[in-house]
């Protein structure tokens, strides 16, 4: 329906904004203007009835945002981070991914999709033609920019399109919790966790390769032997972080060769336990050189001295490979004598 098929009486009042006027070519002009077609009236603009069933649609897409940022929350919490579904035809996929992706999608397409509607159908469309002026706004422009921001506002009609307006605010104020949930993410807070590992009194040493308990006859002068804490398995969930904090490098050396006094104490027969996580990033050192007794780190060559207790002598490296107090049980085993004296690992801004 058009505004030529509704009598004169009932089409809104024309702005005057010159709609359809032409300029004509001369001397000083060559190009005419070729002006603005005439203004023709939406059903909105005629039609309350068709307003209304605007606003509603407008109302009901905010309204469809606020549910779906409501379920984004309700799935980030609900389902499980290991659920796998089936989605035609894209195949099986994470269901929580899933969930957050189409619930969040949705709640900002309805937003966009809402605003959209309600510019294209209830706001005004009337088109404005202006003069070119200089880029310094002078007084009597900016009390004209001021008018025409005034006069768009009650275009607008938000204030009597009170529908609108409360879901869209509704809309807009929920859509930010979803990013507020994602903060989860950030946490637990690790608490005293990275201070401390599995070693404790009493905790044999198991051979890493053979998943045997170690005695000291299996650790021979010169040689590196990788261990884990009694327990751990690898079939456990947390395993790879408890190894990630716990495996040992046990290394035997004669004892005199063993320069720092507490390295000695805490030693047994020559066997030493040092952490195998490199004090920089966390990587796992291998590389052992038996006559210098330094290991390697593979990833940043940070080098620490194992006769010496374990203190870096090059690389990046920021402080020595904590060590373990061993000693041997009433089997003959192995075993720790506690856990570790400091945090394993890289620094941290915790540890005081």
């Amino acid at each position: 329906m058009s505004s030529q098929d509704i009598p004169e009486e009932n089409l809104p009042a024309e702005q005057d904004h010159a709609h359809g006027a032409v300029g004509v070519a001369d001397e000083e002009n060559p190009f005419a203007d070729p002006g603005l077609p005439p203004h023709e009236h939406r059903i909105q603009d005629i039609d309350e009835r068709a307003a209304k069933r605007s606003e509603r649609v407008v109302a009901l897409l905010f309204t469809v945002s606020m549910l779906a940022t409501v379920g984004f929350i309700v799935s980030y919490v609900t389902i499980p981070h290991d659920k796998n579904i089936f989605v035609f035809p894209i195949g099986h996929v994470s269901a929580l991914n899933f969930a957050l992706g189409l619930t969040l999608g949705v709640a900002l397409f309805c937003i966009g999709a809402g605003a959209v509607h309600w510019a294209r159908t209830l706001m005004s469309d009337v088109e404005v033609a202006d003069e070119r002026h200089p880029i310094e706004a002078a007084p009597e422009v900016r009390a004209k920019v001021h008018a025409d921001f005034r006069q768009g506002a009650k275009e607008s009609a938000l204030g009597r399109r009170k529908l609108i307006r409360n879901t869209m605010f509704g809309a807009l104020a929920l859509v930010p919790l979803s990013g507020v949930m994602l903060l989860r993410d950030l946490g637990p807070l690790p608490g005293t966790s990275l201070r401390h590992t599995l070693w404790a009194k009493g905790k044999r040493l198991v051979n890493m390769n053979t998943n045997q308990p170690l005695r000291p006859e299996d650790v021979a002068v010169g040689s590196l032997t990788f261990a884990k804490p009694d327990g751990l398995e690898e079939t456990d969930e947390e395993f790879q972080t408890e190894l990630a904090k716990s495996a040992l490098m046990i290394v035997r050396l004669q004892p005199d060769n063993i320069k720092d006094k507490r390295e000695l104490n805490w030693s047994h027969d020559g066997i030493v336990a040092f952490s195998k996580i490199c004090t920089h990033v966390g990587c796992p050192i291998s590389l052992y050189e038996q006559q210098t007794h330094h290991v390697l780190c593979p990833c940043h060559q940070s080098t620490f001295d194992l006769s010496d207790g374990a203190r870096v002598i090059f690389g990046p490296a920021g402080h020595a490979l904590p060590q373990l107090r061993i000693g041997v049980d009433s089997e003959g085993y192995l075993q720790a004598l506690g856990d570790f004296e400091e945090p394993v690992g890289p620094a941290f801004w915790e540890r005081g």
